[in-house]
């Protein structure tokens, strides 16, 4: 290719077209491209820098932009992909790309920002598939694939920065000393209509956005890409089945693909004081900056090369500090942190941990980069529903990763420890370090975050010590971030219409309290269907008030919008006081479950568990049968809205309807049609568990509830196995009479837990007894 067919313009229908493509294709894979920026970066950045993983990720930052601002990009492309005079070099041509080797590339990439497009760069020049972005003193470098060895990374991108800096200025003085040849030139050359304009183009700051793409999970696994390709093709080389395996995974198998831009870094921000007066005496003279950035020969100007020289230098230190950005800015996952865990025991000559020690090693780095706000968080790192159950139950996440790492002969469980092979320790080949060894490449990924490594350090030190009691605070802590997350999830445009018609005011939060010398007995307080903790919080501060620590969880898809309650099951709801319950057991030595409507009827399904720790259930208003005999209809209905939600962009002939609540400030107005469905999928679970209830139960029902049908606590006491059991009935015609008090049912409450807290301490006091007059001698 001859040079003047680089400055080709770029075609308008050819760069749409392919962004229509491009959107098409996104549609059909597994990738999921998230760009996140809050600080004006994607509106303010001339030159957006990026990290290279993978092939395909080349295509998409562009892309991405023109869907946010409409601006055309300008992307450097290795030389090799424009061969001559054929399609693909043209089509590149076409969509902004220039070859990376292009004579005058930094001047000619200078004048388009001034045109009024972006630049597209890569600086690491090549894919780094290990991720490996320092060196032994943490030095930033890559692995040069044609020098096979180390070297530092490019600085076109600070050098095309600095250099629009000086275009720019020099520009700006031509105007001010009304210089209007020079003006005109650069007029026609950069095609600006007028000087007005052009003088809003030079005023602008030269900048440049680090960004980072992190994917995630990542896999080895085969793919119908692979697969096909070498069906096609026999023998394909190790390096490209390599790439057809990893990238395949990304594009046909369930990723994230986050795009974090960092700060902006300010062009003049690298300049010393004395640079700009040499840029006025040179200005006069500049009619492009080929002649300033030659590298043929030396200029025989003194203030040329000196302000080369300068350029030069001060490049070096912007390639430092954008190269530093664009690899802090990583999307930190569950993978990243076990990896450094793995990786920190393997240096303190660890061969192997135990699983419980593990997750709670891991579980509480997850909860020290929470607050450490400079490190982007991977949504599962945010969404307690990801990795609280780390210490709980199962995590996923963990799961797949520990899965993936079985496969590569990287780790092994062998009873109560994870065991550490020998491959960990191995270099591997450039080509295959992902294929070989996926923990490596995570640890390279997250190393360069600042604080992380002493994060890590910290949480290996503090696992063995942490008590049940700090974990179970941990555990809240999540329940709190769950109604943020949940809330804002379901604060989106497409909810923003039904959520403006709810009328509730009063808090969702999940709220507990522990007084500083509790009771024995704790208590499990459960709201009720469609409100919020805030509809038992005035008794828990009541109960707290008394001595008792008490939690009061939100049950899933409560507190927060109508459209959050529509994707919740009843088994969400019961996983939710099911945590409470582990909470609180860490801080009581016995518990009650004390719960209000569905609270109560989900207190007796734990109840028919027969969990440790549980001492007595006290249950109000149990939904058994309902006053509204159209509940027979919901089954029909709900299912009717599935059918038309599988069959169209509609979510139901009825997903909806007004809930004529008590309480407007605490419950939801929009009652949707599917969690009606699930409350009765609950009550009949709950008559089939009844007789497994055995512990002490107190019933309390309103006489003439609008809701519940009074007959139901007879029903539930007559089903229930307890021998002591008792049922009350308050005279009432409204149905909240745990939240009005009305007939005194708070005060009947708590004159049960009473007693059951002083039948508590006798069988405590007695137990004592008994095993000092088994140690007495006979």
């Amino acid at each position: 290719m001859t040079d003047w067919q680089d400055e080709v313009e770029i075609n308008a229908s050819t760069y749409e077209w392919s962004v229509r493509v491009f959107s098409t294709i996104k549609r059909l894979l597994s990738v999921n491209i998230k760009m996140h920026h809050d600080r004006g970066q994607v509106a303010d950045g001339e030159i957006f820098l990026f990290n290279h993983f993978a092939r395909f990720e080349t295509f998409i930052p562009q892309y991405l932009i023109y869907q946010e601002t409409g601006v055309y990009c300008r992307s450097v492309a290795a030389a090799e992909f424009f061969t001559g005079d054929d399609t693909l070099t043209h089509y590149l041509l076409g969509v902004g790309a220039v070859r990376h080797n292009y004579p005058r590339l930094i001047p000619y990439l200078a004048e388009e920002i001034l045109r009024g497009h972006k630049v597209i760069i890569f600086p690491e020049g090549g894919m780094v598939k290990d991720r490996r972005s320092q060196d032994e003193r943490g030095r930033y470098s890559i692995y040069s694939r044609s020098a096979l060895e180390r070297r530092k990374h490019h600085t076109g991108a600070a050098v095309l920065s600095l250099a629009v800096d000086i275009l720019k200025h020099s520009i700006l003085h031509a105007m001010e000393e009304n210089d209007q040849p020079l003006v005109e030139h650069w007029l026609q050359k950069l095609a600006i209509k007028d000087s007005e304009a052009l003088h809003k183009v030079v005023t602008r700051p030269s900048t440049i956005v680090p960004a980072n793409i992190t994917f995630y999970p990542m896999r080895v696994s085969d793919n119908l890409l692979h697969s096909a390709f070498e069906l096609v093709n026999r023998g394909i080389s190790r390096r490209l089945s390599e790439e057809l395996l990893i990238e395949g995974n990304i594009l046909l198998k369930h990723t994230d693909m986050d795009i974090h831009l960092g700060d902006i870094l300010y062009s003049r921000d690298y300049w010393s004081w004395w640079v700009k007066p040499i840029v006025r005496q040179l200005a006069p003279h500049m009619e492009s900056l080929d002649e300033l950035l030659t590298r043929e020969r030396p200029h025989p100007s003194l203030k040329h090369r000196l302000l080369v020289s300068r350029l030069r230098q001060n490049a070096l230190r912007l390639r430092n500090d954008y190269m530093q950005a664009i690899y802090s800015e990583v999307t930190l996952n569950l993978s990243h942190l076990a990896s450094l865990v793995i990786y920190q025991l393997l240096e303190r000559e660890q061969q192997a941990v135990d699983i419980d020690l593990f997750h709670r090693t891991l579980y509480l780095a997850v909860k020290a980069v929470q607050k450490t706000h400079h490190i982007n968080l991977h949504r599962s790192l945010r969404d307690a529903d990801c990795y609280s159950t780390l210490v709980t139950g199962r995590c996923t996440g963990l799961e797949q990763f520990f899965l993936t790492s079985a496969q590569l002969e990287l780790v092994e469980q062998e009873g109560n420890h994870y065991l550490f092979m020998p491959k960990l320790r191995i270099e591997h080949e450039f080509d295959q370090i992902r294929l070989e060894n996926m923990i490596e490449v995570y640890a390279n990924e997250a190393r360069p975050v600042a604080g992380l490594n002493g994060i890590i350090r910290e949480a290996i030190s503090r696992a063995p010590k942490v008590t049940p009691k700090q974990v179970a605070d941990f555990l809240f802590d999540d329940e709190l971030i769950a109604y943020h997350w949940d809330k804002a999830n379901f604060s989106k445009p497409r909810h923003r219409e039904m959520n403006s018609r709810e009328t509730a005011t009063q808090s969702g939060e999940p709220l507990m309290i522990l007084p500083q010398k509790p009771n024995r007995l704790g208590i499990v307080l459960v709201h009720g269907f469609l409100a919020s903790p805030a509809e038992v919080k005035p008794f828990a501060e009541k109960l707290g008030h008394l001595g008792f620590a008490v939690i009061a969880p939100r049950l899933k898809g409560h507190g927060t919008s109508p459209w959050d309650l529509r994707e919740r099951s009843w088994k969400d709801w019961l996983a939710s006081l099911q945590r409470a319950c582990h909470i609180m057991q860490q801080h009581c030595e016995d518990y009650c479950l004390t719960g209000f409507s569905t609270g109560g009827a989900l207190s007796l399904l734990q109840a028919a568990e027969q969990p440790d720790g549980l001492a007595a259930v006290v249950s109000i208003s149990t939904p058994i049968k309902f006053v509204n005999r159209n509940m027979i209809f919901v089954p029909l209905v709900h299912h009717a809205n599935r059918l038309t939600r599988w069959f169209s962009s509609y979510e139901g002939i009825m997903p909806f309807r007004t809930n004529e609540t008590e309480h407007p400030d605490i419950n939801y107005r929009a009652m949707p049609l599917h969690s009606l469905f699930e409350l009765r999928l609950m009550v009949g679970q709950l008559n089939k568990r009844l007789a497994d209830i055995h512990c002490p139960a107190l019933l309390i029902q309103g006489d003439q509830d609008p809701v519940v049908v009074p007959d139901s606590a007879n029903l539930v006491y007559k089903k229930i196995s307890s021998t002591d059991k008792r049922v009350e009935f308050v005279e009432s015609r409204r149905h909240g009479i745990l939240y009005e008090n009305i007939g005194n049912t708070q005060g009947m409450i708590i004159q049960y837990l009473k007693v059951i807290e002083s039948r508590l301490a006798a069988e405590s006091d007695s137990q004592e007894q008994a095993a000092l007059e088994f140690q007495q001698p006979v």
